[in-house]
């Protein structure tokens, strides 16, 4: 005989009463105490659970890029010191010249004769004032006549010393061994004095100079290594030579210098470079970017733990930045990274901690 479908409804109904009373009699003993909860109970139910990282500070080093040009270590415009006529051009434009190397020579008209003249007259009057010293000697010459002869003997002298000057004048030398950069003048011209003749630069070793701002300044210093990048991408080894001690005034920023050794004498004075220099090595921490935060001042920070699991927001300054890692100074050699969850707490607030693996 099949039951009809009101009396399955009952019966139903009757299984289910009898689950419900049965669960109220039962009870939840620890839902249903009966005493309250102590404070550290419900502190415990309180706490935020945060996620934490603990880490070692790791040795650092640092690197400041700035742009900016290579340029030859020395450069000068060399100006005629005697008029003349050019009569010859000993070099040419281009030409690498070692130094006291003659560059061009002027018409020497009459000086190599003036100059024989001057030298006979002066190893004349040497052996006139060598004979009346003798002569004084046996009480033949007087003092008076000493004293003529050795200010003749100054003059002569000192007009030999001009006229050697004078030839040395016509014949212009290099200060420096480099290269003629520009030859600026041809046989015939005729040139006056202070009137400027060629270019020399000497391109052995370089100069490269960039502007630095102020927030990069604290560690810089000369005698730090440096990497010079040019724009085909090679690169030279050098060192900082110089930093300027006075920031300009339009920008607030500051000159730096590195000497670079052009051994192969690469035409690249002029050409534009990155500067790398490698600051000195210090203890930091390697973070994710996502973990830096703004603090009330508006200046960068990390949130961490104490020794309390209490959240600590410190102060930070940022040593370099990628998609991926940034690397800070500032915080304690050992710190425990809040990791997950540090935009849900403040500073001071008591925490749970969990190892980024979960476990606490």
């Amino acid at each position: 005989m099949r039951m009809s479908l009101p009396s399955r409804s009952v019966l139903l109904a009757i299984g289910l009463g009898v689950l419900l009373l049965l669960w109220l009699l039962s009870g939840d003993r620890q839902r249903f105490s009966d005493r309250a909860p102590d404070e550290a109970e419900r502190a415990e139910a309180l706490l935020a659970r945060v996620e934490v990282r603990e880490q070692t500070a790791e040795a650092y080093v640092p690197r400041l890029k700035a742009q900016g040009e290579l340029l030859p270590w020395r450069e000068v415009a060399l100006r005629a010191r005697a008029a003349g006529q050019v009569s010859a051009l000993r070099v040419r434009e281009g030409s690498r010249v070692n130094r006291n190397a003659i560059l061009i020579e002027l018409d020497q008209e009459d000086l190599p004769a003036r100059l024989r003249r001057s030298e006979a007259e002066l190893a004349s009057q040497r052996a006139e004032l060598a004979a009346a010293e003798r002569l004084q000697g046996r009480q033949l010459a007087s003092e008076n006549e000493l004293l003529r002869l050795r200010s003749m003997l100054a003059q002569a002298e000192a007009e030999e010393a001009a006229l050697r000057q004078q030839l040395a004048n016509a014949q212009p030398r290099a200060p420096f061994a480099g290269v003629v950069d520009r030859l600026e003048v041809e046989e015939g011209d005729f040139l006056q004095v202070g009137e400027t003749f060629a270019h020399l630069v000497e391109d052995q070793r370089l100069r490269a100079s960039a502007w630095v701002s102020q927030r990069d300044m604290t560690d810089l210093a000369p005698g730090l290594t440096a990497r010079v990048t040019l724009l085909d991408g090679s690169e030279l080894e050098g060192e900082v030579i110089f930093v300027s001690a006075r920031a300009q005034e339009s920008t607030r920023s500051y000159r730096v210098e590195v000497e670079v050794p052009n051994p192969e004498r690469r035409r690249i004075a002029g050409a534009s470079a990155t500067l790398d220099i490698a600051l000195p090595e210090r203890q930091a921490h390697s973070v994710s970017p996502a973990l830096l935060v703004l603090d009330d001042a508006g200046r960068m920070a990390v949130r961490h733990l104490d020794d309390d699991d209490r959240v600590q927001l410190t102060r930070v300054r940022l040593l370099s930045a990628s998609s991926r890692e940034a690397w800070v100074d500032g915080l304690p050699e050992r710190v425990r990274l809040i990791t997950v969850g540090g935009g849900f707490v403040t500073e001071g607030q008591q925490v749970e901690a969990v190892s980024e693996g979960g476990a606490r």
